[in-house]
């Protein structure tokens, strides 16, 4: 009687360990009872009758992911892989679908997106492919959430994480965005270089206009101190043609002096007697003789052609 105590305790505890079990949050497990299903218990410390009730298995009931890769051909025959990647998760009111009416779900949803995807892409140019990916996305939940939702699955959300184009195609893209923006930067440097023409232009020609003006107010200003100076001079007792020579001989010897103290100055031959400023004061006076002689031969005749 004694070693049997024993034993008796042991299966007793034995029995009592095998009656609890303990079921982790966000977890569903599912209970038979002689290999048919009885129930399904959530989260917690739960109690079946040993021998008789045993767990056929459990199901997260956490937001699960799937990626799935598939390749497909365009519009534009551009063979493309795209990464499509599915949130779902198991509806807890209905667990005894999701456990007993599929046995690979992953598969099945693996299938329905590359039917979906196959199906909408190769409607679609590639640059439209990565334009309407988010088309694309909402084609394959609305598709699964039909599918599956019989078999106790809700789909989430799904994202087109991923668009790789054939290598080749990404080179040749490359390369046309590469001339693309060449083009606009030859443009832009096109337009640049016009600017500066113009505007360098437009400096000539204001600087040109503000030396012709400058030019106008010196000679204004030198003709003013030449009539000033003519002034002065008769006011002394020098009449006019011997004040013009005066003058004219001075400017002479300062033009010879400014041109002899210009280091660099070009070789330039000039007069530099003192008749030069007499002979040059004499062709003035003949020239501005014969200027006058026939400004007034031209005012007698307009008078005689209207007479004939």
């Amino acid at each position: 009687m004694p070693t049997i105590l024993p034993i008796i305790i042991v299966l007793c505890a034995l029995v009592l360990f095998a009656s609890f079990f303990m079921v982790k949050q966000q977890t569903a497990a599912i209970i038979e009872r002689f290999g048919k299903f009885h129930s399904i218990r959530q989260s917690g410390l739960k109690f079946k009758i040993p021998f008789v009730d045993r767990i056929s298995g459990k199901l997260s009931l956490k937001i699960q992911q799937l990626d799935v890769i598939i390749e497909t051909k365009t519009l534009d025959d551009v063979f493309v892989k795209l990464k499509v990647s599915v949130q779902y998760k198991v509806i807890k009111e209905k667990v005894y679908d999701a456990f007993y009416k599929l046995d690979y779900p992953h598969d099945q949803i693996t299938s329905y997106v590359f039917d979906v995807v196959r199906a909408e892409v190769p409607k679609m140019k590639l640059d439209d492919v990565f334009v309407k990916k988010n088309d694309i996305a909402i084609a394959v939940k609305t598709e699964l959430n039909d599918a599956m939702s019989d078999y106790g699955f809700d789909i989430i959300r799904t994202l087109v994480t991923d668009i790789d184009p054939d290598a080749q195609v990404k080179i040749a893209m490359n390369r046309i965005n590469a001339a693309d923006r060449e083009k606009t930067a030859a443009q832009y440097e096109g337009d640049a270089q016009r600017i500066l023409i113009v505007e360098k232009a437009k400096a000539e020609a204001e600087s040109k206009r503000l030396q012709g003006q400058g030019i106008a107010d010196q000679r204004r200003e030198i003709a003013r101190g030449l009539e000033e100076s003519v002034d002065v001079l008769n006011r002394v007792g020098i009449n006019s043609q011997e004040a013009s020579a005066l003058i004219v001989v001075t400017q002479h010897y300062d033009t010879l002096q400014s041109i002899g103290s210009e280091t660099n100055s070009n070789l330039i031959l000039l007069p530099n007697s003192p008749q030069a400023g007499s002979q040059m004061l004499n062709d003035m006076v003949a020239s501005f003789t014969a200027s006058n002689q026939i400004g007034e031969a031209m005012k007698n005749q307009k008078p005689k052609k209207k007479d004939s």
